[in-house]
């Protein structure tokens, strides 16, 4: 025999008296969540692909001697932050 003691569903949603609005905001609140994560880890993936390559550029800039050493060094420390 199971007892009703006056609450239905899940109990955290009903002690703030809003129910269902409660749960509508829990469920939006983690969906935000994982989409702002998403999109974290894409855009640093983005970065880290367009660093790669511009790392490449500056190296066969340097290899056909059209930048100095130092000029080098000073744009790949501009590139790697």
């Amino acid at each position: 025999m199971m007892y009703n003691y006056g609450y239905e569903g899940f109990v955290p949603f009903h002690l703030f008296g809003f129910g269902g609005l409660s749960m509508i905001v829990f469920w939006a609140l983690i969906i935000y969540g994982i989409i702002r994560f998403l999109r974290r880890e894409s855009a640093s993936t983005v970065n880290s692909a367009t660093s790669s390559r511009a790392l490449e550029i500056l190296k066969e800039r340097y290899a056909k001697s059209e930048i100095t050493k130092h000029q080098f060094e000073e744009i790949k420390k501009d590139i790697e932050q």
